[in-house]
């Protein structure tokens, strides 16, 4: 016998009723799961994943403000971790960035023995970083150095008059938006961003000067702005000891460390990186008809990428010069 209207209304209704339901104990349930996953996270960073062992922290590639770097940083220091070794490995990147990390690591410092191992590069914000330590440890052909502060902008000024294009504006004040790129850089204008940099040069000069021990003549020779190998930056003061991760061991074990302690890696992410089930989650958004946000789970690790290209403002950076 056919369904009247009326059956076949009720059903479609009971229908949509129960997969309101099953989504809203879904969502619950994975509201649960992410909730517990970040007291074990938290418990994990209080307690330590490399617990009793010496912890490896890695800094590579170009330095920029990273919050989530700096709150890993703090729960190495709340970990029961024995000692720190940061392995440095960097061009540098922006001054902000590169005090932040520093002194993120300043404070690590405070609460734990900590050494630094140079593996290729520490230049500029790479040698900030490496500051941060009381003892440095390079290899032989590493480059140190670059003490100096960068500030870059491209003048199209001849090209668009090439191609026949001219910007206008309005702006509050001739400082405002200087230098801008389209139009010559006006005395005022260079002599304001000289200022700037002037001053986070003194800010370096003044870090290497503090805690490398350095001044006069010395503090002259590293501070033009050259990388120097490993083996010249010993006789610098640029670092302390020529070696790898086995020499900060070892200066470790003359501290009172077991030089038989385990190093194991401390990664630096975000406390949920670890939790594979939130790609699985944007689906579920998708489904529910958040795609936006979706996107934004799935797509976090581009954006994250696109903005390492992104360094604005004042560079501790060293890059060496392009030939043809």
């Amino acid at each position: 016998m056919p369904l009247d209207t009326d059956a076949i209304v009720d059903r479609r209704r009971l229908r949509r009723k129960l997969t309101f339901w099953r989504v809203l104990a879904f969502l619950i349930v994975a509201a649960v799961v992410v909730s517990i996953a970040a007291l074990l996270a938290e418990r994990r960073g209080a307690l330590g994943g490399t617990s009793g062992s010496i912890a490896r922290l890695t800094i590579q590639g170009l330095i920029r403000g990273d919050t989530e770097r700096v709150e890993s940083i703090e729960r190495l220091g709340r970990s029961s971790v024995k000692a720190v070794i940061v392995h440095v490995d960097s061009p540098g990147g922006t001054t902000a960035g590169s005090e932040q990390l520093f002194d993120a690591l300043r404070r690590l410092a405070a609460r734990k023995p900590m050494v630094v191992v140079i593996d290729g590069l520490a230049a500029s914000g790479g040698y900030i970083t490496a500051m941060a330590s009381d003892h440095i440890v390079a290899q032989g052909t590493s480059l140190v150095g670059s003490v100096g502060v960068l500030f870059q902008y491209p003048n199209l000024t001849e090209l668009m008059k090439t191609i026949g294009i001219k910007v206008e504006e309005i702006k509050s004040s001739p400082l405002k938006a200087a230098p801008n790129g389209f139009e010559p850089t006006s005395p005022e204008a260079r002599a304001a961003i000289e200022a700037i940099v002037m001053d986070s040069y003194a800010w370096f000069r003044g870090l290497v000067q503090t805690r490398r021990h350095l001044d006069g003549e010395a503090l002259g020779r590293v501070a033009d702005g050259r990388v120097f190998t490993g083996r010249q930056a010993i006789d610098l003061k640029l670092v302390d000891e020529l070696g790898d991760e086995k020499s900060a061991v070892a200066w470790l074990a003359k501290r009172g460390l077991d030089p038989n302690t385990p190093v194991r890696d401390w990664r630096v992410r975000s406390r949920f990186s670890d939790f594979s089930f939130l790609h699985p989650a944007a689906a579920v958004f998708e489904f529910v008809g958040l795609a936006s946000l979706a996107r934004r789970i799935e797509d976090a690790g581009t954006v994250r990428a696109l903005e390492q290209l992104n360094l604005d403002g004042l560079l501790a950076l060293w890059h060496p010069p392009a030939t043809n």
